[in-house]
Formats: C-alpha cells, structure tokens, sequence
C-alpha cells in the first residue's frame, strides 16, 4: 500500500478571505495531495488546512502554502485571541499510513530547513523536537509573538533552524511530527472569561484535570461567547464525551450553558463511535456496522 502523510498547518490568519484562499490554493493546486478540510475562524483570526497524500507530495503542498503565508501575512498588525507566535504558526506532520513517525519528523525537519532559508526561525516539537523542554506547544509558544525579540536574543532560545533574529513580519514557527489529536472547542453562552478559564484549568491535565487534555480559555467577540479551546491528545485514553461531561458539569456549577461545541478538521472514526457509543449507551456497537465504512474495503 501506498505511503500516507498527513499534515495540518495553522496559519494566523482567519479574516482575509482573499489571503487565506491564496494560501489554500497553493494546496489545491499540489500534485498528489488530498485538502480534506479548510476552516477558518475569525475571532482567533487563524485558519487551519489539513491534508493528505504521498510524504514528498505533502512536503512540497506545505512548502508552497507555507511560502505564500510568508508573503501575504504580516504579523506586526495580528489580533486574535488564539495564541500565536507567527504567520506560518503550527505545522504538524501526522503519520497515516506505512509511514514510520521517524519518516514524518524526517520530512518535519525538511519542511523547517526550508522556511528556516527563508529567514523564519523555527522550533521543533512533539517526535521531532530537539531538547525536552521544547516539546510541547506551550512550553515554546511562551509569551506568543510578543516575546520573540526578547527570547530570540537568549543563546538558550537559538532556533532549530532559521536566523536567531527577530523577524517582525513572519514571527517564528513551530513544525513537528505527531500522533492523531483532536482539537476540540466547547462555547459556552456566556461573556465572562474568568468562567471559561476556570473550567479551562479544571479540564486540563497540567493543573490537575484529565489525562492528555490541553485546554485554554478564549474570547469570542464576535459571538458574544467565551469558549474552551482545547486540544485532546490521546482520544483513545481521554476520548470526547467525558471531557464534554466534565465541561457541562463545571459550566452548571457556576450557572453557565454549554451554548455548542465544534470539531476542527477530520476525525478518526474511531473518536466518532465513541461519542455514540457513550451517549447511546449501545452494547457492542462496531464501526464496521456503519454501511459507508464497509465500501471503503
């Protein structure tokens, strides 16, 4: 079988139509790649691509949309409330299918030397990271954009590959390999963001919450809502109902509605059938009784 990579890059930029359909175009337009998903929000002004194909059709896609971002996004002028910290934010490489995750942080490392040419420093993460205290989003993302001068000037913060220069227009990047997650957000019908952070420090894992969940609390002006923006990254362990749960529980606490939730981008099967087997309490329920699934064989 055919190898398959998977990539997801977050760019900052959720308003301009014209600037983020230019920089999906470039996947379109990519030789033997997949878009499986475009979405865009305008309150965290980010848009997130996700896409498929062979690995050194996926690497050239997100050298070329990557590239186009550079020219089109400035970051000097970003607002959102999603933190960032450049145009070209997040880039995960995702192993699918007969791809080792060796393979993907190889093509992870190409993807960073190429923007790293183009004067844009870069971090790695996740399986491709370099030191342990720069492994994760957070740990890196650190102050967001704001702090890049500052951090950029510390031999301690040198870039993975890239100029250890500030570049105000572009800020800087972080590119990794990983493992499936869910990006999983909950809005809640309230404006006041001291709720959704409690709940958000209730849920996470690294303030005493649930096991591989990540979760921060955002602003939705535009909305006239506040959300938990969260990121679950091991569903299989952690899956979506019981952190939904934990959320309507610690909403109902404090006398706050969950307003809606939304998925960014695919999801493994598997994370769906979990939701209907939780919520419909079905014995024995198998993904392979779903007759759409049963064609793809």
């Amino acid at each position: 079988m055919n190898k398959v990579l998977l990539c997801e890059p977050n760019f900052s930029e959720g308003r301009n139509a014209g600037v983020i359909e230019q920089v999906t175009a470039q996947v379109r337009a990519a030789r033997g790649v997949r878009l499986l998903d475009a979405d865009s929000d305008a309150d965290h002004n980010r848009s997130v691509l996700t896409y498929l194909g062979p690995p050194e059709d996926v690497l050239a896609a997100t050298e070329a949309a990557a590239a186009k971002a550079i020219e089109l996004i400035d970051m000097s002028a970003h607002s959102g409330s999603h933190p960032r910290m450049g145009a070209v934010d997040v880039v995960p490489f995702v192993p699918v299918r007969n791809v080792e995750m060796s393979e993907a942080v190889a093509v992870a490392r190409q993807f960073g030397e190429f923007l790293g040419a183009l004067g844009v420093p870069v971090y790695y993460y996740e399986a491709a990271a370099t030191r342990e205290d720069r492994r994760t989003i957070p740990q890196i993302r650190s102050g967001e954009y704001e702090a890049l001068p500052a951090k950029l000037a510390e031999a301690d913060w040198a870039p993975d590959a890239g100029p250890a220069e500030f570049n105000a227009k572009s800020g800087a990047t972080i590119a990794g390999a990983r493992m499936p997650l869910l990006a999983f957000n909950v809005d809640l019908d309230t404006t006041d963001l001291t709720v959704a952070d409690a709940i958000a420090r209730a849920v996470r894992h690294s303030s005493g919450g649930l096991p591989h969940v990540r979760a921060i609390a955002l602003a939705l002006q535009q909305a006239n809502m506040v959300q938990v923006s969260m990121n679950l990254t091991d569903f299989r362990r952690t899956a979506i109902a019981p952190v939904m749960e934990a959320i309507r529980t610690e909403a109902a606490a404090r006398g706050v509605s969950v307003a809606r939730a939304q998925l960014i981008g695919p999801v493994p099967l598997e994370a769906v059938t979990d939701v209907f087997k939780h919520y419909l309490q079905a014995i024995d329920f198998s993904a392979d009784q779903i007759i759409e699934n049963a064609l793809l064989d």
